[in-house]
């Protein structure tokens, strides 16, 4: 019989239905678990789910009973691949489930900042409309959202569905290149011209040794003053301290953020102690967020763990 345990059930919504496996299983849940609790949950269990749990190679090691690491997300920069590739441990993640949900929340951010609706939310809380005395007032840049270009790096399910969304609403897309690539595929930009032409540049690939701080100083400089930067990703593609520093010099008009290098974060982390600056949105990693696309994602954790059980292992990485 199959012992299956989720380590971080708090991940999914308590509303959100988990489909019960098709086979013979004792089923085991922890809301949360802390790294020094991880081996003591696994050490009967056959098969694993986390959301964000780390399984490091010293955990997986002393996990001999493990056959298979259900990955309830896409990411999978917690699991230490290139170890369960060596010892044979199958794993599987999670695939185009919030591909409405993801491009709902990026173009949301877009349209927020592009219109600065933040921050004219933020005067009118501090009375500048009655200051002004007119029956409107303009402190802040409004530019409109048909005609922009959007700049999308990452050319998978996310970044061609939000592609989609993009065009529908009159922006031009374009679909940046690897960094310091020496070729270019058909249908892409070289990276460096993608940061020279966005009005709205948004993240969609994943976060490894090749893309940690992709967007740094040097990067933000390249962009043009009047450019948004949209990070529903990984927080590490992103150097925070560099983007707090180029908001404040203006070296870009804004930025939206749903991903941090530290999650939970709290005010040491650069984003959130300068989380009053009007030009900066922030949520809480919650674009993948919708009912619907939670939903689908339990539902396919399930048929995951199904499929491997009968031999027919599916969304393997």
């Amino acid at each position: 019989m199959e012992k299956i345990v989720f380590l971080d059930r708090a991940t999914i919504p308590a509303h959100i239905t988990l489909p019960v496996p098709s086979f013979e299983h004792q089923w085991t849940t922890y809301q949360e678990t802390r790294p020094e609790e991880v081996i003591a949950r696994l050490k009967d269990a056959t098969i694993v789910i986390t959301n964000k749990v780390v399984l490091s190679p010293e955990i997986l090691s002393a996990l001999p009973n493990l056959k298979l690491i259900a990955i309830a997300a896409t990411g999978y920069n917690n699991v230490d691949i290139d170890w369960c590739h060596k010892h044979s441990l199958t794993v599987c993640n999670i695939r185009g489930y919030a591909t409405q949900s993801v491009p709902e929340h990026v173009m949301a951010m877009a349209f927020s900042l592009r219109r600065s609706l933040n921050a004219y939310h933020r005067d009118i809380e501090l009375g500048v409309w009655k200051e002004k005395n007119q029956f409107c007032f303009f402190t802040h840049p409004i530019g409109d959202i048909a005609g922009a270009t959007l700049g999308i790096i990452g050319g998978g399910s996310l970044g061609q569905a939000v592609a989609n969304l993009a065009k529908a609403v009159g922006m031009k897309v374009l679909f940046a290149e690897h960094k310091n690539a020496n070729t270019v595929r058909e249908g892409y930009v070289p990276f460096e011209a993608v940061l020279k032409q966005a009005d709205v540049l948004t993240l969609h690939c994943p976060l490894n040794a090749q893309t940690q701080n992709l967007i740094g100083t040097d990067e933000l400089k390249a962009m043009k003053t009047s450019a948004i930067l949209v990070n529903t990703g990984r927080g590490g593609l992103v150097d925070e301290q560099a983007l707090v520093k180029a908001l404040k010099d203006g070296e870009i008009a804004g930025a939206g953020v749903d991903v941090f290098t530290q999650e939970p974060a709290d005010n040491t982390n650069p984003l959130l102690a300068n989380a009053g600056m009007p030009n900066l949105l922030l949520t809480p990693h919650v674009a993948w967020g919708s009912d619907s696309s939670i939903q689908t994602l339990a539902n396919q954790l399930v048929d995951n763990i199904n499929a491997f059980v009968n031999g027919e292992a599916q969304n393997t990485l």
